[in-house]
Parts: structure tokens; sequence; C-alpha cells
């Protein structure tokens, strides 16, 4: 079949976003992949979210700039992180990427991939700031003890690493029936914000978010989103599916937050898992949820 020849009158985002090394000082945003899901191998978990970045951009670059508060110009997609022989060795890299487009003043998304891409993220503007505050959206706290590194240890590489200071940094989403009792008390012996799925609905998923920005000195935010903090039957396409969790709308809404608030510097979404998925439908709720973003983009 003939491909459909582009619409002038209908462009589509894919035709506008740049690629070209000569745009990127113009740029405000950078999309970053990273492709690989060898964190989860370690965490003993399915694979296949090394295929989500190649799946989230196809849908992404199928929308439309209706809506958008950045003109797409200024959106640069930076590819992928080149995949290193291990895990260590990726993260060292990943995170020297994401520190160059920082201190170039450019807002950071990163298409993963595994969760283990929390930690070069999150580190990488943790060394960019002083007041960083850091959510980690996820029906799993992400701070098991083991060793090496894997996509179930990020968040307590970055809080015993020093790049998270506990009081400023809040796990939103948990649900308890697929996590331990030793690594709640962990964050509360640390100090860090906990609030489980079912209380943090019955406070309202955004006005919790709203207070917690509004209350905050920070002057960079990070944020985490992995998508098995989806429900299942709006994000089957996941690396851990759960039948309950947020709600497509409610995930949205959250990017739009981040979006909206200058201060956010570095969001990520992880765990999308392509093989998983059912007609795309996790793939392009991860698209919708960037679109989002830069549609509620602030400044």
């Amino acid at each position: 079949m003939t491909p459909k020849p582009p619409d002038p009158h209908d462009p589509r985002l894919g035709e506008l976003v740049s690629r070209e090394p000569a745009d990127y000082a113009a740029a405000r945003v950078v999309l970053l992949g990273c492709p690989q899901d060898m964190g989860v191998e370690r965490n003993h978990g399915r694979l296949g979210a090394r295929e989500a970045p190649a799946e989230i951009r196809r849908a992404f670059y199928r929308l439309t700039p209706l809506g958008l508060a950045i003109d797409p110009a200024r959106i640069f997609d930076a590819g992928d992180v080149p995949i290193q022989a291990t895990l260590e060795e990726n993260a060292a890299l990943h995170q020297r990427l994401v520190r160059r487009f920082l201190a170039d003043g450019k807002r950071v998304i990163v298409l993963g991939g595994g969760n283990d891409i929390s930690y070069p993220d999150a580190s990488a503007l943790a060394l960019e700031s002083q007041r960083m505050l850091a959510f980690n959206i996820d029906a799993h706290f992400d701070v098991r003890a083991d060793m090496p590194m894997n996509s179930g240890t990020p968040y307590r590489q970055l809080l015993e690493g020093g790049f998270i200071a506990p009081e400023r940094f809040h796990e939103l989403g948990y649900q308890p029936q697929v996590n331990s009792a030793a690594y709640l008390g962990y964050l509360q012996d640390k100090g860090a914000r906990v609030l489980g799925l079912s209380e943090w609905r019955r406070r309202g998923v955004l006005d919790v978010v709203r207070d917690t920005l509004a209350g905050s000195d920070a002057d960079a935010i990070f944020w985490g989103f992995d998508m098995d903090a989806v429900r299942g039957a709006d994000a089957p396409g996941v690396s851990a599916v759960n039948p309950l969790g947020l709600g497509a709308d409610e995930f949205v809404g959250l990017w739009a937050l981040a979006g909206s608030d200058p201060r956010t510097r570095v969001v990520e979404l992880s765990e999308v898992n392509p093989r998983y998925d059912v007609d795309g439908r996790t793939a392009r709720l991860a698209a919708v949820a960037v679109w989002s973003h830069l549609a509620a983009l602030a400044g």
C-alpha cells in the first residue's frame, strides 16, 4: 500500500520536532530514549521495555501540535543513549548526557527503558541543583537492598548516595500487596514522604501534588513516572502489570501538572513494555502524557 502523503493542513509532530544538531541550541525541551532493560532482567522481571522508546515515539509523532504551549521546532529529539556493555556503564553515560542537557538550560524528557533510569536521571539533576524535589509515581518503592543495581534499586541508590534529601522525596501511589513492609519501614525511617494509592485517591490525586508543589522551596524538580502505576485496563503493556492503579486521565493530569511548574527539569517514563501491549494502548497513553506535559509547559 502506498503511504498516505502528508497533509499540509494537518501537520504531525513527526514532521515538526527537530533532530538536526544545528537546531539544538534553540531547543527548550530535549527528548532522550534509553532502550535497555538490563536492570529488569537483573530484577527477574519480564523483558521488553527496551522496545518502548521507539514505540512511544511512533505514537507521539502521530499527534498534532494543536494546543501545545511550545513551538514544536523548539523540541529536540536527541535520539537514544548509546547502550553500553553493562548497566553500570550505561548509567554513567546516561547521567553525563542528562547533565549536559541540563547545563545547556534544557528541560529533559526521558523515555525508558527499565526503572533503573531513575538513578542517572535524578542524580544528574541533583548534581545541578541545591534543593531538588523528587517524585516517584509508582506501584513499587524501588528501594531494594540488592547488589548489583537493578530496576528495583534506583531510589535506595539515590537516598544512600545523598542525591535525594528524604524530606524532599515523595513516593506516591504504592500498592501494599506488591511491596515489602521492610522497605516501607526503610523509607519511613529515612523520613521520606510515602503515600499509598488508596489514601492518595482519598485526598485527591492532583490536589496532593499541587499542595506539595505550593509548599516546596525547591529550585528544581525531578519526576519519575513508572507506567505500572496505571491500572492494567488502561496500561496493559508494562513490565509488572497491576489490576489496580491510577486511571489514564489521572496519569495524564499528573504529566500536565509537572509541565506547568517552571521548576521541572527532568521527567522520565519507565517500564512501558510493548511486548505485552494491546493495540499499542500503553504506548499511546505514554505519547498523550508527553503531549499533555508539553501542552501545559510553563513560561
